[in-house]
Formats: C-alpha cells, sequence, structure tokens
C-alpha cells in the first residue's frame, strides 16, 4: 500500500480509503448478535450495492441482502422460506442526512396448498413440500408455495408515502419465490428454473423499468470462518505470505443463502446532483407474538404476531456487529439506526479487534498505536472525499456507493477493490469501499488495514491526512502488516455475468 512518489494525493487517498473501510470486516455477517440466533430467517448475512457491470445495464445499481445464512442444502423437507411475520427492507440515503429517503420493503405469504393422498379410506396429507417434479412457478405439485410484495416507501420507512411495485408484463403486485434446490429429481434443471423468477417491474415514480429476484442462491462469500473464530487457528507464517491466498478451503462453500435482489436505474437513486448513495438493509419483527397451545391446521399455524414492527438485525459496511461492536451492544447495534451511530464510536476510534489478533497469533504488542483511530473515523463514518462522500454527509456506517464511478466488466475486477487497484495501476475504482460487488475480498483488505497498513502508506508526513500519529513507526508488524490474507480466495467463488449476479444453489442431491 506504500504510494508510489508520482501517485496524486486522491490515488494516495484512495489506496488508504478503501483498506480502511474494509478494516472493519472479518466475513459475511453470520449469527453476529446473541438475539438474531434465535431468529435466523431475520439474519442478514450479507448486503452488496454496485454498479451493474452486466453489458448493456452500466447505468444500473444492483442491490442484494442475503438472509437466513448457513443453509445446508440437504435442509429438508421444510428447507428455507422466509418469515410472513417479517418486514425486510433495503434503505438507501441519497443525501448524505444518515436517514432513509427511499426505502423497498419486502413482505412474504406462504400457502400451503394440502396436498393430500388417498391411503385406503382415508384422505392423507403429505408431508413434504413437493409431489412430483417441479419446472415452472406455481408448479402443480409444490405443496408450499411462496409469494412475496415489494413496496417502495419514500421519506421515513414508516411514515413515508407508500406504493406498490408491479410486474410490468401483468401488473400484477405478487411474485413467486422459487422453491429451494431440492434436488435433481425435484428439479432437473434448477438454473432454468430460478430464472423464470426474474422478473421486470415498474417503480413508481422512476421512468425506467428496474429487476428484482427473490430466491435460493449459493452463499457468494468466501472465509475461513472456523479458524478464525478458533482464535485465528492458523500459523503467522500462512497468513502472511501471499504465496497461500488460496491454501485453505472455503468454509462457506458447501452453504446457501437466500437472495433479496433489486436492480434499478441510479437516476431513480439519486438526488439532485449529489451521485454518492448509501445503502443497508434491515428485518423487523412485530413486538408481540403468542404461540398457540393448540394450533389449528396450516402453515406455521401456532405464531400468531401483532404490535409495531421492532427492528432486529442491521447490516450496511460489512461484519460491522460481527467483530468491531462489543458482546454488551451487538443486539443494540441490530436495532439502531445510521442516525445514531454516535452511541458506538468508541467501537471505533480503539478497536479491540488488532489487539485480540496481536494475542491470538502471539504477535507481541502488535496492534497499531496511533490511537484514538481517527482515521478509521474519519473514513468508515463518512466516506472518503472526492470518492464516496456526500457532499452534506451526516457520520454514520452505511455502504456508500458513488453512482458517478463506472462499473468495471468482471474478468478486469480487482479483488482487492481500490486498494489492489491502485497497487496494480489499474482502471477500477468501482470496488469496495466504493460500494461492494461479490469479487471484492474484504477479508483480505480487512486484515491489512486493522494490522496498521493504512499507516505505512500514511509516512511520516501524513501523506494521507489521517494525523500524524498515523505512521510506520506506529504500526509494530511494519511492512507484514501489508501482507496479511485469511488464506481463503473470494474471487475463485463462482459468481453468474449478469443479474441477479450470485450463483445457482447447491442441490440437496448435489
Amino acid at each position: 500500500m506504500i504510494a508510489s512518489p508520482s501517485a496524486t494525493p486522491l490515488r494516495v487517498g484512495l489506496l488508504a480509503a478503501s483498506a480502511l473501510c474494509a478494516g472493519m470486516a472479518f466475513a459475511s455477517s453470520h449469527r453476529e448478535a446473541p438475539f438474531i440466533t434465535t431468529v435466523p430467517k431475520v439474519d442478514a448475512s450479507d448486503f452488496y450495492m454496485f454498479m451493474s457491470y452486466e453489458a448493456g445495464r452500466t447505468d444500473y445499481v444492483t442491490l442484494i441482502a442475503n438472509y437466513e445464512p448457513l443453509q445446508d442444502p440437504y435442509g429438508g423437507p421444510n428447507y428455507f422460506s422466509l418469515d410472513p411475520n417479517a418486514l425486510y427492507e433495503i434503505h438507501v440515503d441519497n443525501n448524505g442526512d444518515a436517514k432513509e429517503d427511499i426505502t423497498f420493503q419486502f413482505r412474504f405469504k406462504n400457502s400451503l396448498k394440502g396436498t393430500a393422498l388417498t391411503i385406503g379410506d382415508k384422505t392423507v396429507p403429505i408431508p413434504l413440500i413437493q409431489s412430483g417434479p417441479v419446472a415452472d412457478p406455481k408448479a402443480a405439485s409444490l405443496n408450499l408455495n411462496e409469494s412475496y410484495t415489494v413496496d417502495i416507501v419514500r421519506g421515513d420507512r414508516r411514515s413515508g408515502t407508500r406504493a406498490s411495485i408491479t410486474n410490468a408484463s401483468s401488473g400484477a403486485t405478487s411474485f413467486d419465490k422459487p422453491v429451494d434446490n431440492i434436488g435433481k429429481k425435484t428439479i432437473a434443471d434448477y438454473a432454468a428454473y430460478a430464472a423464470k423468477h426474474i422478473y421486470t417491474v415498474n417503480i413508481p415514480g422512476c421512468s425506467q423499468p428496474a429487476k428484482v429476484f427473490v430466491g435460493q442462491r449459493k452463499d457468494p462469500f468466501a472465509v475461513n470462518l472456523g479458524v478464525i473464530f478458533d482464535l485465528v487457528n492458523a500459523p503467522a507464517g500462512v497468513l502472511t505470505d501471499p504465496t497461500l491466498i488460496n491454501a485453505a478451503p472455503n468454509t462457506l462453500d458447501g452453504k446457501n443463502v437466500t437472495t433479496l435482489a433489486l436492480e434499478v436505474h441510479k437516476s431513480c437513486l439519486v438526488a439532485g446532483s449529489e451521485t454518492v448513495i448509501g445503502g443497508w438493509t434491515t428485518a423487523s419483527l412485530r413486538q408481540a407474538r403468542i404461540i398457540d397451545p393448540a394450533p389449528k391446521p396450516g402453515h406455521q399455524s401456532n405464531d400468531k404476531a401483532g404490535g409495531a414492527w421492532v427492528q432486529v438485525s442491521r447490516l450496511g459496511m460489512p461484519l460491522v456487529n460481527e467483530v468491531v461492536i462489543g458482546l454488551p451492544d451487538k443486539d443494540r447495534f441490530n436495532a439502531s439506526k445510521p442516525k445514531d451511530d454516535a452511541q458506538f464510536a468508541a467501537y471505533v476510534t480503539n478497536p479491540t479487534l488488532p489487539a485480540l489478533i496481536s494475542t491470538v497469533l502471539g504477535l507481541s504488542n502488535a496492534a497499531p498505536t496511533n490511537l484514538p483511530r481517527n482515521d478509521l473515523v474519519t473514513t468508515f463514518l463518512t466516506g472518503i472525499k472526492g470518492v464516496n462522500q456526500p457532499a452534506n454527509v451526516v457520520a454514520s456506517e452505511a455502504l456508500r456507493l458513488n453512482t458517478a464511478i463506472a462499473a468495471v466488466p468482471f474478468a478486469q475486477q480487482n479483488r482487492l477493490g481500490i486498494v489492489g487497484n491502485l497497487l496494480a495501476q489499474g482502471g477500477d475504482n468501482a470496488g469496495f469501499p466504493n460500494g461492494r460487488r461479490p469479487k471484492d475480498d474484504i477479508v483480505d483488505i480487512s486484515l491489512v488495514a486493522m494490522m496498521g497498513g493504512l499507516c505505512i502508506a500514511n509516512g511520516d508526513n501524513d501523506a494521507l491526512g489521517f494525523g500524524t500519529a498515523c505512521k510506520p513507526s506506529a504500526v509494530p508488524l511494519g511492512a507484514t502488516s501489508l501482507k496479511l490474507h485469511d488464506a481463503v480466495d473470494q474471487a475463485v467463488v463462482p459468481l453468474l455475468p449478469a443479474f441477479p449476479y450470485l450463483y445457482t444453489p447447491i442441490g440437496g442431491t448435489q
């Protein structure tokens, strides 16, 4: 990350900033807070926001929120339907004030058909969600059909102006969700089946048609998850050797997730001359819940929910709650809004993660000493000036994307986002932390930044403007901090070349 003498201030700033924002994350957000582990259907695992790189769609923004992580492909007989008693939302702030200006709200309905067989003189309901092969939406053989609606709310998510998003072909407000990938005998060609559930839609107030898809996908995240949470159970020599970047298996390689994906023209998301948008996803449950001790026949009929919506999950920048926010405040963070993020500032100014890494790797006093980490606060909570910082920004945690920076084709994308692009002197400024693409390897960039790579780049003359305390002598690991990785390569994860970009889920018999 050391800038060359010919590097412009903007290029140097981009280099440091990209590493810095990534320093907030180690993996996707699985089971990150105590309460969310009890309600996995509303557990957000990843949030992506990037300029679409499909040919002919580069003026569109793709927003992807993944939920219900760690799905085993063989997880029958009920598999992984989403919660009809939950509200799933994707928020966009288009003026930098840390408040949502546009919200896309997803609600789900699970309809039980009650398929039955005649056994002797009795008609008996079957125990499965399918009774035969499935090839089309609403297949006759599906015993459980999932559908959903999407509303757009302008202004406050609860009191703003609401309108329904409609199917561009039929005008319908309800969309079918594909059943999960049960296996080849049930769904012979899952990719073709799922593609029938990609809808072109009309968004009220938007002159350009959009796309929506909701369904199961292969988890797109790559991480050495078990090793990391087992006190980083790997030799320091492995994690500091760049030749071993793909030496370990991806823990999530055999898992699926459920994806909520939208592709919206950028003109429908920005406001005025501001080209930067902030985004995050949340899930909410009803405040009251009663369990019926004698449920009636039906699907999920024992759960009676009511009252106001209560937010229980929040995710913008990857993995803030998992490895930055302290354990006592994880549920509070999931219930919070970006406008109130000042209450969590100490977790950023005085992060515990570098000290923990230093301890568990047996690296004596390896944590950077430039405390408080005002460099992290500035970059992480405001975006980078001249890159993805709104003109009138209010400090808050959100993924920020400059819609004026052009998308880069997949083959030319640098897996280390802007930091890798600058090191390679390439032309890819469309990656993390300027939004987040599925290919961006946030884990490796994070390790570098948290252990002081930023201050190596800042030099002794405060070249990046992060303060004179942020300098090479404040980094005990020295240049070694630039080589850190988790031995898993995000760039080799299979992805699709077009919307919804995330790969076909693993089947139950694959």
